[in-house]
């Protein structure tokens, strides 16, 4: 089979126009062509008024051999590279203590789904409840402003990936192809086909909530257990080796093999890794805001007159601007045709985070519009310092909203002319349980609201209205990524300091997104596996 990449074709061209231009490319008769489908679909948009689709094909031809000396010197014409999962190892016959993943959002998931598939018989700890449950208690902080902090969008099966985008790419580097597995066990769970080919896929709320709920399935038809409301107070280690976990509940359960995946708001179990005297440090994250745009203005900026079609449907972006004050400002997890959602998972802070469905047919777009931050220069001296400056922002955006989770708003036009909002324009916030209109100065360090100003315009030099006075400004955005890091080995990723701990996803520093996360998942599973095996 060859890979044939880069064919370029209108965006409304006709279905035999593409079997033509891989005939014409290989310069072979179109008979000799067996079969061919589509590995990726993405689009050329870089001139509004042209808008092309780039296309790589897998291909099976008459003579492959022949066609590819011939076009040796094409470096889009290559053989097709083995996509195909391969397993690293089978459990043993008889094994002492059963493998214990803790959190069940996307890296959980599949560290579980390998390890089940691998005969393993993985036991599921997760903190938080059944998704179709934590969606009504979800719904109880967006339209009654009642938080759970165990079952919010944060904690929960899935999560927080299942209230988002959904978004299923990613820029990791991925040698063996573990991303395609991820793509593959999601539409056997119900995603749709074209997650295995579009340039940027994505899924949704509504679908990742039946997904999640099909793949539960499989791991425990495979002999795994899944615990809901199962919280992890303590890990038990004796001379550097994990011997157990205990419970909320009192329980205790014997394992040497416990796979760390508890996402990045996990502020309770960071501090008692922390105190067992597990090795974590501070790492680099982003706060900021969230924005919203109307999509029609952004579906203009981006695709001009070929706005709504529907090959390109929703617009989206990625902006980064270089601030005079030497910070770095970019949009954050992008939302087109969606909402801005109430992310918190602790009492009196109000987080911000965005989410679409699959259709993405929402009034407004929306990204965060964030500043990276560091621990050498922003938060010194403590392995959760990071965290504590999350809390910090958190808490002053509840009082500056109301202290009634409403979120802190502002007017991009007043933002920039450092003024406070007192009513809406054009721009609705999507927001729930509302947005209490203010001045926004005070709710970041002053080096951040200095370095957003001075984006906000910059990004309008890109995308024309992006400055649009009506436009919306919500706070905080603080939970981009992980606060910390649980340092691991790079051979056998075990943590640094303590055996049979396993770190994996976005709570140990490591992933940064659903296809990011799910990757490392079966990284960690697979390290798991051999470390049993062995």
């Amino acid at each position: 089979m060859l890979r044939v990449t880069e064919i370029k074709l209108p965006l409304d061209h006709t279905p035999e126009a593409l079997k033509a231009a891989l005939v014409k490319k290989l310069a072979i008769n179109a008979a000799d062509v067996l079969e061919y489908t589509i590995f990726k679909r993405g689009v050329d948009a870089r001139k509004a008024n042209a808008i092309l689709l780039v296309y790589s094909l897998d291909v099976t031809v008459q003579g492959e051999a022949k066609v590819l000396a011939k076009l040796t010197k094409d470096p889009h014409v290559k053989p097709a590279p083995d996509t195909s999962y391969k397993f690293v190892a089978h459990a043993p016959t008889s094994i002492k203590h059963r493998p214990i993943v803790v959190g069940f959002g996307p890296a959980g998931i599949f560290a579980a789904l390998i390890l089940a598939q691998s005969g393993f018989k993985p036991i599921v700890l997760e903190r938080g409840k059944a998704v179709r449950e934590r969606t009504q208690d979800t719904w109880g902080l967006w339209r009654k402003s009642v938080l759970d902090p165990e079952s919010n969008v944060q904690f929960g099966e899935g999560g927080a990936g299942t209230f988002s985008d959904g978004k299923l790419y990613s820029q990791i580097k991925d040698p063996k192809h573990y991303g395609r597995k991820v793509l593959h066990e999601f539409v056997k769970a119900g995603a749709p086909e074209e997650i295995l080919y579009v340039s940027h896929p994505h899924i949704g709320t509504f679908r990742l909530v039946g997904m999640v709920e099909d793949m539960r399935n499989t791991i425990t038809a495979l002999g795994g257990e899944i615990r809901f409301q199962s919280k992890v107070e303590e890990i038990e280690i004796d001379n550097h080796q994990v011997q157990a976990v205990l419970l909320a509940n009192g329980e205790r359960i014997e394992t040497n093999h416990l796979v760390l995946a508890v996402g990045h708001s996990a502020r309770d179990t960071f501090e008692m890794i922390h105190r067992k005297g597990i090795y974590i440090e501070a790492k680099p994250f982003s706060i900021g805001f969230r924005i919203e745009h109307p999509q029609s203005l952004i579906d203009q900026a981006r695709h001009g007159p070929n706005a709504q079609h529907p090959i390109l449907g929703a617009a989206d972006y990625k902006l980064v601007h270089h601030a005079s004050n030497d910070r770095s400002v970019y949009s954050f997890c992008m939302c087109p045709g969606g909402t801005v959602v109430a992310a918190a998972s602790e009492p009196h802070r109000v987080v911000t985070n965005g989410m679409s469905q699959y259709s993405r047919n929402e009034r407004n777009a929306n990204s965060g519009i964030v500043v990276g931050i560091t621990p050498e220069v922003d938060y010194p001296g403590h392995p959760l310092a990071g965290m504590e400056l999350q809390r910090e922002l958190e808490g002053r955006a509840y009082v500056l909203g109301g202290s009634n989770y409403q979120a802190p708003g502002q007017l991009i036009g007043d933002f920039l002319a450092n003024q406070p909002s007192t009513k809406f324009g054009a721009v609705i916030p999507s927001y729930t349980p509302g947005v209490h209109l203010t001045n926004l100065d005070s709710v970041l360090p002053e080096y951040a609201i200095t370095a957003i100003r001075e984006a906000i315009p910059q990004f309008a030099k890109q995308i024309k209205g992006f400055d649009l006075a009506d436009g919306i400004l919500t706070g905080v955005e603080t939970r981009t990524s992980s606060p910390i890091r649980i340092k691991r080995n790079d051979d056998d990723l075990q943590s640094i300091n303590t055996k049979g701990l396993f770190p994996t996803g976005e709570g140990a520093g490591y992933a940064g997104g659903i296809l990011s996360a799910a990757v490392d998942g079966i990284r960690i599973a697979e390290a798991v596996a051999l470390s049993m095996a062995n």
